[in-house]
């Protein structure tokens, strides 16, 4: 007799996601040193305690366990643990003082300056990225436009790369705002079950009770375990932030610092296409018909 077994699709597709999911809120428990000891009180036995003593015994639980015990809302605090590390990561990456401003990328691009060679380093900007040549190279297509033009282009791209980072940096405390509600949530739904089977069994095992509370306050505990590293990496990235721009600005502000603009003016260092051109009536040598005028 042969036995045919038959697995769901759904659930092969999300097994992956949610072990990937406990391992990233699993990260997080471990790296705030979460452990969870539940008491547990026998009475006296044969084992030489006399009557009316309790023996106090300690059971620790992994941390399978107490994602298990947590209920749903472990699943979107799983995900909140994940991108708390992925943003913090990225961000710190990216405000890094050597990746925002490299030293070589700087001084080749200040020799290039001194030579008066600004289409040979607007093609350096172009082919080695970073914040300090992206900035460099779109402030470089502005130079033909005079002065004030070139100084605006100047501040409007450090805003810009400014507001970017910020905005990655702004959602790790929208993590640590939501997470802690989020384990609310589940504290809340696990003592409403709890109190429903008191109210059907009856107070019993007052231990059981207990044991039933500390369970569901699992979630709140996790909320608050993701919440507060993500309040520190947000300050700490924030304040990272404002010196790396502070730094690429004074890098910059030195390197376009007495531009010889009347030698440089309506040139074309990048290559950027204009689209605006002279009016066809001029080219064709008519003026443009006058509109009626309307009563």
């Amino acid at each position: 007799m042969r036995t045919t077994l038959s697995m769901n699709p759904h659930s092969m597709q999300t097994q992956p996601a949610k072990a990937f999911l406990r391992a990233g809120v699993c990260a997080v428990l471990m790296i705030g040193g979460f452990s969870l000891v539940s008491p547990a009180f026998a009475q006296a036995d044969a084992n030489g305690l006399k009557p009316g003593e309790t023996k106090v015994t300690e059971s620790h639980k992994t941390m399978l366990e107490i994602w298990n015990e947590g209920g749903l809302v472990m699943y979107p605090l799983g995900f909140c643990s994940i991108m708390l590390v992925w943003l913090s990561v990225d961000v710190m990456m990216r405000t890094s003082p050597k990746n925002m401003a490299r030293p070589a990328y700087m001084t080749q691009l200040q020799d290039l300056f001194r030579a008066g060679d600004y289409v040979g380093a607007y093609q350096f900007a172009k082919n080695n990225p970073s914040t300090a040549t992206d900035v460099t190279r779109i402030t470089l297509s502005y130079i033909g436009d005079g002065q004030e033009a070139t100084e605006y282009a100047l501040a409007d791209s450090l805003s810009k790369v400014n507001a970017g980072i910020q905005t990655r940096i702004n959602y790790l405390s929208v993590i640590g705002v939501c997470t802690p509600m989020i384990g609310l949530v589940g504290t809340v739904i696990g003592m409403m079950k709890a109190f429903a089977n008191m109210g059907s069994a009856g107070i019993g095992d007052p231990s059981g009770l207990a044991k039933s509370i500390g369970e569901v306050l699992i979630a709140t505990a996790s909320g608050l375990f993701i919440a507060i590293p993500a309040f520190i990496m947000f300050y700490l990235l924030r304040n990272r932030l404002q010196v790396s721009m502070h730094l690429v600005q004074e890098e910059l502000t030195a390197l376009f610092r007495k531009m010889p603009y009347s030698h440089l003016k309506d040139c074309h260092v990048g290559e950027e296409e204009f689209f605006a051109a002279t009016p066809n009536w001029v080219a064709g040598g008519a003026a443009p018909a006058a509109e009626p005028a309307h009563a």
